[in-house]
């Protein structure tokens, strides 16, 4: 499967997720993304260095990020996952060992659906080596 068919087919198609993006785990290349959704370099810059931020009150979680643009407050931050929100939509972010998922769900979609299939997709690409 390429990585847009994980993007259009384990993501968006779901119904969970709206639009979505994979990067390679350094944020520097962009493998695949729904169109229109552009996550600029200075936000993935971001994203990325909140997974290796280890203080006990992260950066993103005390100033929030953005993703295509938009300002999203973060309720979960771990050394794998970056959730956001921002009224009663939301952004996913997973890391595996290779790459980032990045994935945006509306405010029809509960947090909990789109938070399961954007994990469930990140331990599959963990399971196969990425």
């Amino acid at each position: 499967m390429s990585w847009q068919e994980y993007v259009d087919t384990s993501l968006v198609a779901t119904g969970n997720i709206d639009k979505a993006a994979i990067f390679n785990s350094e944020g520097t290349s962009v493998w695949a993304s729904s169109p229109g959704f552009t996550v600029a370099p200075a936000e993935i810059k971001s994203v990325v260095a909140s997974f290796a931020d280890d203080s006990d009150v992260k950066k993103i979680q005390s100033e929030g990020f953005r993703v295509a643009t938009e300002k999203f407050f973060t309720i979960k931050s771990d050394d794998r996952s970056l959730y956001g929100k921002k009224g009663k939509e939301g952004v996913v972010v997973v890391k595996t060992k290779q790459a980032i998922l990045v994935a945006h769900y509306p405010e029809t979609v509960q947090p909990g659906a789109a938070a399961t299939t954007v994990e469930q997709l990140g331990d599959y690409l963990i399971s196969v080596g990425y």
